[in-house]
């Protein structure tokens, strides 16, 4: 374990939304086509042509999608994952310690479940109104495939904001908010909550050090919490989102189609995608995240002496 160093200094706010917004990034350009087969998966069903099922676990997705499509379909809708990171991510990351430590009114030193549940919430729900406009261009760029027509509804990130904005006007750049905000407070308060848990848990037992083997653990715990709460909202949210207007009256009437066309079982599809990626999104970005706050804050540090 290292002194009372820079290390463990206290990172400032800036510090932490910049390392969140950065270590989001980099978690989403290497986890993109795992998203990209979620989404593929989850609208599977919704289209009256669509026959049998084109896509058939996470592999099968992937390779079907780079077969069929070419490679970098399974980035289709990256640029706006990444505005997404940069916009949502690094408040909703970047702010919860700022917002916990609010919410815990001077217990700092031992926060309450009830201090980081609400930071979570906070931090999440703000998030959510400023990121929605890239949500929902990169779920319609993800969904759209040659498969179901010849012609996709856009050519890239910002001919489909024009194209949504022209269309469906402003309001539409925030379609399905509700469902996903309810998607994204949960994992939010799921992830964060969990993942500030078990490394607790981890550090103060003394089971491992706060180093990447505890990060490590503690990410994969907090995306199997987070996908299993969230994974109903996040396919309403994905059909909901994804489909043309008139579609479905409301974010609560596509999940009461969903569930007397195809049953309880779509509330869960793309489940086994959708954790792998969140889970694997977790590692990379919280060992990220936790490595950039260190070396940032010892690059920011005076020298005390001799090193």
């Amino acid at each position: 374990m290292e002194g009372a160093t820079a290390a463990e200094a206290h990172p400032t706010m800036g510090v932490k939304i910049f390392s969140a917004g950065l270590a989001a990034c980099v978690a989403d350009v290497i986890t993109f086509p795992l998203d990209t087969a979620k989404v593929r998966q989850q609208i599977q069903g919704e289209c009256p042509t669509s026959g049998a099922p084109k896509y058939k676990g996470v592999l099968r997705t992937v390779i079907t999608v780079a077969k069929t499509e070419g490679p970098l379909k399974l980035y289709n809708g990256l640029p706006a994952g990444l505005q997404r990171q940069i916009s949502s991510a690094s408040l909703r990351i970047g702010l919860y310690d700022t917002a916990r430590e609010y919410f815990t009114e001077g217990r700092e030193s031992n926060p309450n479940l009830g201090g980081k549940i609400l930071a979570g919430l906070t931090t999440g729900g703000v998030s959510v109104f400023i990121g929605q406009p890239t949500e929902v261009a990169k779920v319609r760029l993800q969904a759209q495939s040659h498969l179901y027509g010849p012609k996709p509804r856009y050519t890239g990130t910002y001919n489909a904001y024009r194209i949504i904005v022209t269309t469906e006007g402003l309001s539409g750049l925030w379609k399905g908010t509700t469902p996903n905000l309810a998607r994204n407070v949960t994992i939010n308060c799921t992830e964060l909550v969990a993942y500030d848990i078990m490394k607790d848990t981890l550090v103060k037992n003394e089971i491992l050090a706060d180093d990447l083997p505890c990060h490590f653990m503690s990410a994969v715990f907090a995306g199997f919490c987070a996908t299993l709460l969230s994974s109903p909202m996040d396919v309403v949210k994905t059909r909901f989102v994804n489909s043309t207007p008139g579609q479905y009256k409301s974010a609560h009437n596509c999940a009461m189609t969903m569930f007397i066309k195809e049953g309880p079982s779509a509330f869960f599809k793309g489940l086994l995608p959708s954790f792998l990626r969140l889970a694997s999104w977790n590692v990379i970005m919280y060992v990220c995240f936790e490595k950039l706050k260190r070396e940032l804050m010892k690059s920011g540090q005076p020298a005390d002496g001799a090193t």
